[in-house]
């Protein structure tokens, strides 16, 4: 160690040493000069890129280009998150040569060369502040040999999270490949606050329709086009809550030139569809579905409904001018089809009567899931007789349903439990039938929820005749179940003063309560598939009879707590308030309860 001390002061300019030679490969570019990964898109991070669909997208203003021809292109978020950095190219299909050039406007982007032959190739970010949509325009190069093209981002959401090389559609080279036909993709509209201009595409051979704003109406209804929409004669221009589908037929006397124009909005967490129909049920439907896609791109589908099963999905066929947007939760589209119309029954022309069927609901990866809300025409129609179709009401199965199961556990069920509960002492001078009068009550009025409930389970399977998804049929199913279950376990009970007899009052009581939490978890998620008003009106009765409840639960708890020692709970003058509060119980449930049977009828 003593030969080492004239070494000692140099320990600290080695550390520094190795540290300045380290920097390179820990540098995070937050200045947005990524030239080192114009080749890879790959940034200087720890860690390997996500590999889930991205929260951020590309769009273009074209689908198709030729030489010299200028395109807008977008970097946009799907929701809230930003994103920090950025990089993105224009590449031939399968390619990895950047092409053509960039311009940019604005502090939050700049452009970069990758490489003496390709200047302004690429553009970046200038810092790591968020964003959430970023502009610039790209100029297709003259070329020899001309071949399609994509735009590819790398997205940086924070130092460890980021996305290599996101694409958008393919650009069609319209000089070279005539007779090449796009998908019928349909990138979204900008999702920030600055633009709400969506990119579309065309689905046939023909060239696309120029990019312009998607406008979709209530104008001409009834006079151009047919209008089916939820509410009726809503305007899907100006009502974010309305749900609108049209379609207006040309060239009809013509047969094989017959085609037909339909737009479809409204609000959906992932897609909206409409279908013709030879009934108002789903199964053999012809329907088109504009949803969201694995990358967060609106697109058009064609597909075959066989009832409960995901529906088939067909070629998209004869298919063109199809537009559309994605904006504030909003999906709207518009394209024209000559493709026939096929149910069941065979295939049909334009002018031939169906149901006209409207659903919506979410989707995963592109794929739909099971329809949140939907509702058919009241009455079948020809779509090249134009006018303003209404929806059906709800069937009367569906309505049976709900009223025997609200009658059930919004009166039956509660005041049998309250009687239990609070009401012993009633009328302990009597006993009809050799039993105390709380009790026939309770048994008089649980026999009674046990058998509405039972009568409203049949009713709705032989209605559905299937298993529907979502959380309501389960917690139908769960509520009928333990409806069984209570009064068997009460035949079977033990004796009063049998020594296990409280495992009996515990099971009993922590049965019925479940019971009452599922039931009204079921009518809640039952209201919420029936009631299609956009301020769900039935839903916040049903929060209003839930306060109820608990309020008077409250009451008959605080009354039964604060009672003087020896106060005589059996006594007549005892039972007055309890009884007094009962009736407005019933009364308060009852107002409630015709609320929303009133609110049933009239959907």
């Amino acid at each position: 160690m003593a030969r080492l001390g004239p070494l000692v002061p140099l320990v600290p300019l080695v550390r520094l040493g190795l540290l300045l030679c380290l920097l390179p490969g820990v540098r995070g570019y937050s200045s947005g000069m990524v030239a080192p990964a114009c080749s890879n898109m790959a940034p200087s991070h720890t860690g390997s890129p996500e590999t889930g669909p991205s929260p951020f997208y590309v769009t273009s203003s074209n689908t198709t280009y030729q030489d010299g021809d200028t395109i807008t292109v977008q970097l946009q978020s799907t929701g809230a998150t930003p994103f920090k950095g950025f990089l993105l190219q224009a590449r031939e299909v399968g390619g990895e040569t950047p092409l053509g050039s960039f311009t940019v406007a604005g502090g939050a982007a700049q452009t970069l060369s990758c490489g003496l032959k390709s200047p302004n190739s690429a553009v970046s970010h200038t810092s790591s502040s968020d964003k959430n949509l970023i502009s610039a325009t790209w100029t297709a190069a003259v070329s020899e040999n001309p071949k399609d093209i994509e735009f590819r981002a790398t997205f940086v959401e924070s130092y460890s999270r980021f996305w290599v090389s996101v694409r958008s559609p393919i650009l069609i080279y319209s000089g070279a490949s005539p007779n090449i036909t796009p998908t019928a993709e349909v990138t979204t509209a900008s999702i920030s606050s600055g633009s709400s201009t969506p990119s579309t595409v065309s689905s046939s051979s023909d060239l696309p329709v120029s990019p312009a704003q998607l406008s979709i109406s209530s104008a001409g209804c009834g006079r151009t086009k047919v209008c089916f929409s939820e509410p009726l004669n809503c305007d899907p221009a100006v009502d974010t809550g309305c749900h609108f589908m049209s379609a207006s037929v040309s060239g009809l006397k013509a047969e094989a030139e017959a085609e037909a124009h339909f737009e479809l909005k409204g609000r959906g967490p992932g897609y909206v569809s409409f279908g013709f129909s030879q009934d108002q049920k789903m199964g053999n439907d012809d329907i088109y579905i504009c949803g969201l896609d694995a990358r967060g791109l609106v697109r058009v589908q064609h597909a075959y409904s066989t009832g409960r099963q995901k529906p088939k999905t067909l070629d998209l066929g004869n298919v063109s001018r199809v537009l559309g947007s994605l904006q504030d939760g909003v999906i709207s589209c518009s394209f024209t089809s000559i493709n026939p119309i096929s149910t069941q029954e065979g295939q049909t022309g334009f002018d031939a009567p169906y149901y006209l069927l409207f659903a919506y609901g979410s989707s995963t990866d592109g794929e739909i899931g099971y329809h949140s809300g939907r509702f058919s025409s009241s009455e079948k129609l020809t779509i090249s007789e134009y006018k303003q179709v209404g929806t059906a009401g709800s069937p009367r199965s569906i309505r049976a349903h709900g009223a025997l199961m609200l009658i059930a556990w919004m009166t039956t069920a509660s005041l049998g439990m309250m009687v239990a509960r609070y009401l012993k002492g009633l009328a302990k001078s009597h006993s009809p039938f050799g039993k105390a009068v709380w009790f026939l009550a309770h048994v008089s009025l649980m026999s009674l929820t046990v058998i509405l409930t039972l009568i409203a389970f049949i009713v709705i399977f032989s209605y559905v005749r299937g298993w529907s998804g979502g959380a309501h049929p389960v917690l139908g199913c769960l509520v009928t179940i333990l409806a069984i279950i209570q009064p068997l376990g009460a035949l079977f009970r033990c004796g009063p003063d049998h020594h296990m007899r409280y495992v009996f009052n515990w099971l009993h009581m922590l049965n019925a309560l479940v019971m009452k939490v599922l039931a009204v978890a079921a009518i809640f998620t039952g209201l919420l598939m029936f009631d299609r008003s956009e301020d769900q009106a039935l839903v916040k009765v049903m929060g209003g009879f839930v306060g109820w409840e608990a309020a008077l639960y409250l009451s008959y708890e605080l009354y039964s707590r604060c009672r003087q020692p020896g106060f005589d709970i059996d006594g007549p003058k005892a039972q007055t308030l309890p009884l007094s509060l009962l009736v407005v119980f019933f009364l308060g449930n009852l107002a409630f309860l015709v609320t929303l049977l009133v609110g049933i009828s009239e959907r």
